[in-house]
């Protein structure tokens, strides 16, 4: 007699290409795989993108897993692991959806299950909303893989706080003092490390920040970066942090026009001495590249109109300066001497960036595990900084509780050598930011 309490996982292609190690986490419940999968897979084994690396090794460790099995069934620590080939078609299954794809045919390797076990609990596991939607249209159960996902947005951390009807006598404490232990300040309770706040009452306010390795409030006085300055306290903030040499990790997070990749990259500049490269990369295209090939010209051409962004950002600043001006001369020299590099995140991996200032840009289209891997080819001496909108998601899978970003925030959130800061003000033209609020 089958117990209802067993339950059967079955995996889309998608949550395999999303994370390689996911069928080590359905605890003690059967994992099966459909046929279809594995060959959907079979077209994601060649290429330098993430999702390639996973294709392969997933194949990897269930080649690994079965290697000593002569049936579909393997066994691992935790439950069980079945490769399933069932290409027959169920009659409601083909009556409800015509077409023959792989799509499909994962719903009808999970219908056909649940009619042989009905005492089992199954579940079609599936990053793509309408292939749920289309499961449950059968009755069949469907959910998201959510090992990654954070429960809340609403609660993600700001990086900043704003304290109201602080005394005074505090806030001149902060002005006065090179720093000051916070538990003589009644009016910070509990910061984390590196959290920023504004510190006000109806006559005086002070920008200050929490240095964990002192353990003090620090006043904040208005940092600048190669030309650029702070244009509110959030700005103040982020270029606080991007400039102290001892954090290694930083996340800003914004709407577009809030700065963040200026910022990012003018203090780079600034800290040029620090280090022997800056790399600014990006995600070229959600989940394979392969659009590339339909854009004319050689790869360079290809790539250019995905790394216009840092280009546009880098103009900026060089028209802070005059032509002349030897500081926008160096930012020329630097490109020349690919010292300045703007690439796309799959020429990263593999590599070990020692004493380099790192900056990818529209890291919301990352998942976490590519966030992961991006972080692990830090050595020593280089600082990583992740910017992007978790609101402005271009990756068909993710969303703004599951993505590589908002995943670092909240796991990073309290560690000494992490620093974040959301940006809410924009600042890139008045137009802008009145359509980034209305439309």
């Amino acid at each position: 007699m089958e117990n209802k309490s067993e339950k059967v996982f079955v995996l889309d292609t998608n949550v395999i290409l999303h994370d390689a190690t996911c069928i080590q986490n359905f605890e003690d419940n059967e994992v099966v795989i459909p046929i279809s999968a594995l060959e959907e897979l079979d077209q994601f084994k060649r290429g330098n993108e993430q999702i390639h690396y996973n294709a392969r090794e997933f194949l990897r460790l269930l080649d690994e897993l079965s290697i000593n099995s002569t049936t579909n069934n393997f066994d691992q620590s935790d439950g069980k692991i079945k490769v399933v080939v069932n290409h027959s078609w169920h009659p409601d299954v083909e009556k409800t959806f015509k077409e023959d794809c792989p799509d499909h045919r994962i719903i009808n390797c999970a219908f056909k299950l649940h009619e042989e076990h009905p005492n089992k609990k199954l579940v079609l596991v599936s990053k793509d909303t309408n292939m749920r939607l289309k499961a449950r249209s059968l009755g069949l159960m469907a959910e998201d893989y959510t090992t990654d996902t954070i429960e809340d947005v609403s609660e993600i951390y700001s990086g900043h706080r704003l304290i109201e009807d602080v005394s005074s006598s505090e806030i001149d404490m902060v002005y006065d003092a090179t720093g000051i232990d916070f538990v003589e300040l009644n009016a910070v309770k509990n910061p984390i490390p590196n959290e920023n706040f504004i510190l006000r009452n109806g006559q005086k306010s002070i920008l200050a920040h929490y240095d964990p390795f002192e353990k003090k409030i620090t006043q904040i006085n208005n940092p600048s970066a190669y030309g650029i300055n702070p244009r509110n306290a959030e700005q103040s903030f982020a270029l606080n942090i991007l400039l102290d040499d001892r954090i290694h990790l930083i996340t800003l997070s914004g709407k577009a026009g809030t700065g963040k990749t200026l910022l990012a990259l003018a203090s780079a500049l600034e800290k040029r001495k620090k280090f022997r490269k800056i790399f600014l990369a990006r995600p070229i295209v959600p989940l394979s590249n392969r659009d590339l090939g339909f854009l004319p010209g050689d790869i360079h051409s290809k790539l250019d109109p995905y790394m216009q962004p840092l280009f546009d950002n880098l103009s900026v600043i060089r028209h802070q300066f005059k032509g002349n001006d030897r500081q926008a001369q160096r930012i020329n020299e630097m490109l020349e001497e690919e010292k300045l590099l703007i690439t796309p995140l799959a020429y990263i991996r593999g590599r070990s960036l020692q004493k380099s200032f790192f900056i990818v840009d529209e890291a919301q289209n990352l998942t976490p595990h590519e966030v992961k891997t991006i972080i692990t080819r830090a050595g020593e001496g280089t600082k990583v900084v992740f910017t992007g909108d978790i609101h402005q998601i271009d990756h068909p899978y993710l969303d703004k509780r599951s993505n590589g970003l908002t995943y670092l925030i909240s796991r990073m959130k309290g560690q000494n050598v992490f620093a974040h800061i959301t940006l809410e003000k924009g600042e890139r033209s008045d137009l802008a930011e009145l359509a980034s609020n209305l439309l």
